[in-house]
This record gives structure tokens, C-alpha cells and sequence, in this order.
């Protein structure tokens, strides 16, 4: 009970953390302005945008100018060259221009960053469906749907809010900087003399408080992974009387939250006294020595107000850059992982149509030697040969890890063989369209997956085109049609999640329905009957011997009583062929492994 396999709930896989982050260099620069080409479809309204982003940044800085001359307006007797009225009239022209400029970015942005990551996200996922199996061997599912989500998400943010956050930082930092030291040399003096302390140590100090909130969160994240071990597997917990036990574990766990929680409110109370004195510092010091030269005459009301707006402006722009510099590099991570699955080469191009091959269903495999990528040292097939005859009905039986899924999977060409050949119709498979192959074989397996539509929409996933009479005689066929029909909405019926709404036969029967629809030339049952009871088993079994006839049908046995009518039975062991014959033939065979397999079926019935 104290080992726990480790939970891959406790971390997403892209949690904003630092991980996520990447340095900011040449080449992942570069791989970041490669998404823009995504935006370059839509140039027009993104640089109309960029206008109205310049327009918007522009007005915002003319308010305390305005602002300030304003005040000069309303204490000066003479020489202003407009009135207080003027001025308020100019402010709230700027105001409405501010908000037009302003919507008109936001929307226009809105517009170029929603369809550039439509595109991407299309993409993403065209990628993905077309990529080959090994790929998501290799990767969490978990992860790859981060790819769709967070990470798009993040390049979203980079391309509507980000890029016009750094336009007007920049600006407001290189135009605010000017226009103090223009009103002010002495005063910008003291100035930078104070408010750069504060701002830096906002930024590092800053950076520390996030790291130890991440702490927190990950603590609390590893005791929801207690919850949900716990509750997850409260019947075993039961059963060992250990409440106890995981009661004193989640309490360590949320110990640990308080403790971390209590350090980071330390560190933050301390950064928040040292701001409210640094900041409210550096303004006391500069309002001391602006009303000094006020008062001295050579500095006047506005230009002292003048001079704090854009002080302020200045500030709040350097302390962003932080979080933009911070977004960035999470952007550049995200760029990274998105092109990394778009450049991965497919196995399937959806730009072009598949071309439809009419196959027979003769198949021979020639010495073929297999391992998996992910498990190279392990040879899975060892030299193996074997012949199909179009229309045959052959069976391969052996126990668990022989090789007998192997064989159905390396003809769906969902892995490629390490040597030999797989022959269909007297062509290498290699030489066939993927899509095209595929199209001629169809699969019923042990632990059928079913969508969470209707079973209407998962009977015609076999043929997208059928009609809704080919649907209900490939229900008929597949003695589904009694089932379907006594649910009140019939074909309409929704499934649930995977099928769950289904029985284990129901869900066969649909899967059979589904694979005579698609009318293929070879079939591949892997254990079709081999979870199900008697009854289901007989009902599955007679829409399975209807669907073999007139196909090539590669059965993956586990009972043996379902595989004596097959022409030929290959029994594997160790990923080699050892005994092959018809059902009478090998059952004579004196101490032969497929005589044994028999023999432990019967005993165990």
C-alpha cells in the first residue's frame, strides 16, 4: 500500500511553470516567426491592426502632455496659447479617439489571431490523425492534446495581446523618457536615482514569490493525487483496514501546502514593505525636489505634473517587461513543440484523394523479422513465413506474446518490418497507397472502442456515404437490428463514452456491423468472442460466420472451439510458426503444443 505507482495527474504536461520556458536564441526565434506565416494569410486586417495598435499608443501618450499643459492653463494669466476650455476639448477628443483606436485593434487582432490558430489547430490535428502509430506509442495523449490546447493558446496570447503590449512598452518607455528629460533634466536625475531600484528588484524579487507559489500548487497537486489514488481504490483500502494510513499521508501532504504557504506569505509580506517604501520613496523624493523647483520658479505646476504621469507610464512599462520577456520565452516553447509534431513526417497525405485498389486478399509473408521501435532489443517475429490464399480462413493461435497481433498489425501496415516481405495480390505492401490498403482490410477486435455518437454514426464509420437502409441491413446482418431496435430511439441511441452505454456483445455486434458496411477484401478478427458469454458469444459468432464468407479472414483465437471450420491454423510460439494444419490434423498430433492448448481448454471447462 506505501508504493503508489507515480499518478500523471500531479503535473499537466504543460503547466506554466518553468519547464515550459525556453531561452530566447537564434533558432527557436526563428521557429517562432515561422508560425507567422499562419498570419501572413490574413496581412491586411493585421496591418490595418498594427495602425490602429500605433494610433491607439499614440493618443494614450498624449494624455499627460495634455494633462499637464491643462494645469499651466488654469493657473497662467497670459501667454498659453489655448484655453482651459480648448485643452478639455482636445483631452476629450483624445479620450473617444483612444477608445475607437482602441476597439478597432482589439477586433481586428481578435480577427487575425482567432483564424491564424483555427489554421494551426487544424493543422495540428491534421497532423496528428495522419501520423503513424509509433508516434503515439512514444507520447502521452495527455500531452499531444496540450499541443492543441495550452500551447495554441500561448501563441494566441503572443500574437493578439503580447505583440501589442510590447509595441506600446517600448514606445512608452523610448517616447516617455524623451519627453521627462526634455521638462526636466535634474528631476529625470533623480528620478533614475530611485524608481530603477525599485522597478529591478521588483522583476528578480518577483520571479522568486512565482517560483514559491509553483511549490504550493505542486504540493496541493500531489494530494489531490492522494485523493484520488485513495479514492479511486477505496475497496482495497477498505479491505486493509489502512483509512489510518492514508488519513496520516494526506496529512503530511497538506502539512507540507500549509508550510510552503506560510513561507511564500513571509517572503511576500517582506516584498510588498520593501515596494511600498521603494516606490512611495522615490515619489515623496521627487515630489520634494519638484515642488522645490516649483517653488523656485524654474519648473511649473504642469510640467511637474507632467513629468509624474509620465514617470508613472514609464514605470509600469519597465515593470511588464518582465512578464512579457517571461511570456515570450513561453511562447517560444510552445512554437517549438507545435512545428516539432507539424514538421514530423505523415504517413498519410490528406491533401490528395486516396485512389481506390481493388485487392483479392492474397497474402504471403516472407521471412519476416520484426521488433518493435520502442523495444528494439526484443524480436517479436524471427523468420516467418506463411501463405493466404484469396478467400481462405486461417487462424493463429499461441499463447500471450507469440506474435499473433503482431502479424494482423504489420499487415494494416501500422508498423513497418525490420526485414523480409509482406505480399498482398503478389505486391509488396510498401508499394500501395496506406490509405488504400487499409481501405480493403477491416478489423473487429477483442476491446471494441466505440465514439460517443449514435450507433447510427458508429455503424457508418465503416462507410461515411452508406445510406440509412445499408445501415440497418449491416445491423440486420450482424444480428444487431433485434438490440437496436428496443431502445426508443433505435439507431439514434447514444452510446456513451467509448460505448459504455453497450454491452460487451452489443458493442461486438456494432463492431461487426461496422466491418460489413465497409465491405472489405480481407478481415481480421483479433479474439472477436474470446470476453463474452455463451449467449452473446453465439449471437456474435453466427454474425461473425456470416461476415467471413467470401473473405480472406485472419482469426486470432484464444477459444479453439471457435477456429475447427478454418482452413489452415497456425500455431506460434516465441514468434516462429511451429505447427500448422487443419483442426483434425493438429489435434492427432501426440504431444503437440496445438493437442496441448486443446487439452487445457477442455480441463478448464
Amino acid at each position: 500500500m506505501a508504493r503508489r505507482r507515480h499518478s500523471n495527474t500531479a503535473t499537466p504536461p504543460n503547466s506554466n511553470d518553468e519547464t515550459t520556458k525556453k531561452a530566447v536564441n537564434r533558432e527557436n526565434l526563428k521557429e517562432f516567426l515561422g508560425i507567422f506565416r499562419y498570419v501572413w494569410k490574413y496581412k491586411t486586417p493585421f496591418y490595418i491592426g498594427l495602425f490602429f495598435l500605433v494610433l491607439s499608443t499614440t493618443t494614450s501618450l498624449l494624455f499627460p502632455y495634455l494633462a499637464s499643459m491643462l494645469v499651466d492653463a488654469s493657473t497662467a494669466s497670459e501667454g498659453m496659447p489655448y484655453s482651459v476650455n480648448q485643452i478639455g476639448l482636445f483631452l476629450v477628443g483624445i479620450l473617444v479617439a483612444q477608445a475607437i483606436f482602441s476597439y478597432a485593434r482589439i477586433v481586428l487582432f481578435a480577427n487575425v489571431s482567432e483564424r491564424a490558430m483555427a489554421d494551426i489547430r487544424q493543422d495540428l490535428y491534421n497532423k496528428l490523425i495522419s501520423l503513424p502509430l509509433p508516434f503515439f506509442e512514444e507520447r502521452r495523449v495527455g500531452e499531444l492534446t496540450s499541443r492543441m490546447t495550452a500551447d495554441v493558446a500561448q501563441l494566441q496570447n503572443a500574437i493578439s495581446i503580447n505583440l501589442a503590449e510590447f509595441f506600446r512598452q517600448i514606445a512608452t518607455l523610448l517616447i516617455g523618457i524623451m519627453v521627462i528629460a526634455y521638462t526636466s533634466i535634474k528631476l529625470t536625475l533623480v528620478m533614475l536615482l530611485s524608481f530603477p531600484v525599485a522597478i529591478i528588484a521588483t522583476m528578480f524579487f518577483g520571479r522568486f514569490i512565482r517560483k514559491l507559489s509553483r511549490k504550493t500548487q505542486d504540493a496541493l497537486a500531489a494530494t489531490n493525487v492522494v485523493t484520488e489514488e485513495t479514492l479511486q481504490s477505496i475497496q482495497v483500502v477498505k479491505a486493509f483496514t489502512n483509512e489510518n494510513f492514508e488519513s496520516l499521508r494526506y496529512g503530511k501532504g497538506i502539512g507540507e501546502v500549509v508550510r510552503l504557504a506560510l513561507k511564500t506569505a513571509h517572503y511576500r509580506g517582506l516584498f510588498v514593505s520593501f515596494l511600498i517604501t521603494a516606490v512611495f520613496g522615490g515619489m515623496v523624493l521627487v515630489l520634494w525636489v519638484g515642488f522645490s523647483m516649483v517653488q523656485a520658479g524654474s519648473l511649473t505646476l504642469g510640467e511637474l505634473i507632467r513629468f509624474m504621469l509620465y514617470t508613472f507610464f514609464i514605470g509600469a512599462a519597465t515593470g511588464g517587461m518582465g512578464d512579457l520577456y517571461s511570456n515570450l520565452q513561453k511562447a517560444l516553447g510552445a512554437s517549438e513543440r507545435v512545428t516539432q509534431i507539424i514538421n514530423t513526417p505523415s504517413e498519410v497525405d490528406l491533401t490528395k484523394a486516396t485512389r481506390k485498389v481493388k485487392i483479392t486478399g492474397d497474402i504471403a509473408y516472407n521471412n519476416i523479422i520484426f521488433s518493435y521501435p520502442t523495444r528494439k532489443d526484443i524480436t517479436v517475429l524471427k523468420n516467418l513465413n506463411m501463405q493466404i490464399a484469396p478467400g481462405q480462413k486461417i487462424a493463429l493461435v499461441g499463447a500471450s506474446g507469440a506474435g499473433k497481433s503482431t502479424i494482423a498489425q504489420l499487415l494494416l501496415r501500422l508498423y513497418d518490418i525490420d526485414s523480409g516481405e509482406i505480399m498482398v495480390d503478389n505486391n509488396n505492401i510498401k508499394n500501395y497507397d496506406i490509405s488504400a490498403l487499409r481501405a480493403n482490410i477491416g478489423i473487429v477486435p477483442q476491446e471494441v472502442i466505440l465514439f460517443g455518437g449514435t450507433i447510427s454514426e458508429n455503424i457508418s464509420y465503416g462507410n461515411p456515404n452508406a445510406t440509412k437502409e445499408e445501415i440497418i441491413a449491416a445491423a440486420k446482418q450482424a444480428n444487431a437490428l433485434e438490440f437496436i431496435n428496443s431502445f426508443p430511439e433505435s439507431l439514434n441511441t447514444l452510446v456513451g463514452e467509448r460505448g459504455v452505454k453497450l454491452s460487451g456483445g452489443q458493442r461486438q455486434r456494432i463492431a461487426i456491423a461496422r466491418a460489413i458496411l465497409k465491405d472489405p477484401a480481407i478481415l481480421i478478427l483479433d479474439e472477436a468472442t474470446s470476453s463474452l458469454d455463451s449467449k452473446s458469444e453465439q449471437l456474435v459468432q453466427e454474425a461473425l460466420n456470416k461476415l467471413m464468407e467470401n473473405r480472406t479472414t485472419i482469426i486470432i483465437a484464444h477459444r479453439l472451439t471457435t477456429i475447427r471450420k478454418v482452413d489452415t491454423i497456425y500455431v506460434l510460439d516465441d514468434g516462429q510458426i511451429i505447427e500448422q494444419g487443419t483442426h483434425e490434423e493438429l489435434s492427432a498430433v501426440e504431444d503437440g503444443t496445438y493437442q496441448n492448448l486443446l487439452r487445457l481448454q477442455f480441463q478448464e471447462v
